[in-house]
């Protein structure tokens, strides 16, 4: 007698597999988030026993298929990130904290897609057709010919795609929709797996592009079960801070094209304004040289990027010194400071240390150790560096500087928005642009010891 298939058990909040019920889930510390799943009738053995499948045809390698047709919206920042526009048939998931302007985002370009041809309904599971409306009022975009539904029935929204065939469909969001066939809540996690489950073969089976929001957790990922980003082509998150006017569309996951693409935005009383020269604006209210303050030329995607890393050291009275870090990887920033005690000799103890990324913009690569040691080093010895100076290059825990990628694309950047004098790895295999001249330092000991005269 072959046996049941033993009970499984999910949290509803982070996707996470449990073996028993538990009150509390273990990944994500929620409370009354574990429930149980139907477990599948028949297991793959038993299935594929029942009948013979067919020979699935193979192809080779080379090939000279023509690159999937794009549909551009118009609104280069969005294009840029879905690389070139939006593929008929592709599933797009777009993830953000609540209230960032996602909703707002995606009937911008719902509308600028539809006055460029493109049939599209927009369906929101959250708000009433009335309410959208009115954001379309304040937008200026009442003019737009785009279709609205508000429906969270899923057999419903497919019925009517399907009648309608847009080549744009927008759910807004994907936690708000229930299937008739899981017998779950809206948001968990059989709902939300089976929601995307049929909305992506649909996209498949019709040629239409299909955007689904995502709502994300306090730890900034979408909620719901994970294999949901395995199964849409592309997985786009839109960042930023409240206090902060500027937004930034990334794209961690693209079939279609480059993943780490950006795209800056601003949110103004009209919607959200494009940003095509991202460097300029988080560089604008830089004034004269102070103290704590470093230049960084990054990359994000295939876009150079400059930046200004701030940091302020001060004496502490607490036990623990303070260290709060925003924009940056605090791990990071933590290696730093024990590589600039135990390599250079500059202790931190006893002094709160505060970092920031002006423009509430995000920095996660390696190429901005060195950006991130001389702010440190400048707010810390209360010397300014150079006002025309940039800096890039990884700091390994030896102290020594390594070269990173792209340092042309960096300093063409830098050179065009007017620094002349870039601060890199001695190791960098670049040449310096026309009127740019290079500080070349080996480890960070040699670099502390020619701009602070220390070391």
């Amino acid at each position: 007698m072959a046996r049941a298939p033993a009970p499984a058990f999910t949290c509803t909040a982070c996707g996470a597999a449990h073996r028993k019920w538990a009150g509390r889930c273990d990944s994500c510390g929620a409370w009354n988030s574990v429930v149980e799943e139907a477990p599948l009738s028949a297991g793959p053995g038993r299935a594929l026993g029942a009948a013979k499948g067919r020979a699935v045809p193979l192809h080779p390698l080379a090939g000279s298929e023509p690159a999937p047709p794009r549909r551009a919206s118009g609104i280069e920042e969005f294009d840029r990130v879905l690389g070139g526009g939006l593929v008929p048939g592709s599933a797009i998931l777009v993830g953000g904290d609540p209230g960032i302007g996602k909703s707002t985002l995606l009937l911008q370009a719902t509308a600028a897609l539809a006055r460029n041809g493109a049939p599209a309904i927009y369906i929101s599971g959250e708000e009433a057709t009335a309410q959208v409306r009115m954001r379309a009022a304040r937008l200026g975009l009442s003019d737009a010919p785009v279709r609205l539904g508000a429906e969270t029935a899923l057999r419903d929204i497919l019925t009517t795609l399907d009648a309608e065939r847009p080549e744009v469909a927008v759910i807004d969001s994907i936690q708000t929709l229930w299937a008739d066939t899981v017998d779950a809540a809206p948001g968990s996690v059989g709902q939300v797996r089976a929601a995307a489950h049929e909305l992506v073969t649909f996209a498949k089976s019709r040629g239409v592009a299909v955007i689904l929001v995502g709502h994300v957790t306090k730890e900034g990922q979408i909620a719901g079960p994970r294999v949901v980003e395995h199964m849409v082509d592309t997985v786009i998150y839109f960042e930023g801070e409240r206090g902060h006017q500027f937004r930034i569309l990334r794209s961690v996951k693209n079939r279609f094209g480059p993943a780490g693409e950006i795209g800056v935005f601003e949110m103004t009383g009209g919607g959200l304004a494009e940003v095509p020269n991202p460097s300029a604006l988080f560089l604008s209210e830089r004034g004269e040289a102070v103290a704590g303050a470093a230049v960084f030329a990054g990359i994000e995607g295939t876009r150079p990027l400059l930046t200004e890393v701030q940091a302020l050291v001060a004496p502490s009275t607490l036990a623990s010194p303070r260290r709060t870090v925003v924009g940056l990887d605090a791990g990071r920033v933590s290696t730093i400071l024990a590589v600039l005690e135990a390599r250079c000799a500059i202790p931190f103890a006893g002094l709160d240390v505060f970092l920031n990324v002006a423009g509430g913009m995000r920095v996660t690569e390696p190429a901005a150790d060195l950006a991130i040691a001389a702010a440190l080093l400048s707010a810390r010895e209360d010397v300014a560096l150079p006002p025309e100076a940039v800096c890039f290059g990884e700091v390994s825990l030896s102290g020594a500087l390594r070269p990173v990628a792209q340092a042309e694309n960096r300093l063409k950047e830098a050179r065009k928005l007017g620094f002349s004098r870039a601060i890199v790895p001695e190791a960098q295999k670049v040449e310096a642009a026309e009127g740019m001249a290079l500080a070349r330092h080996a480890d960070l000991t040699r670099f502390v010891g020619e701009t602070f005269g220390a070391g």
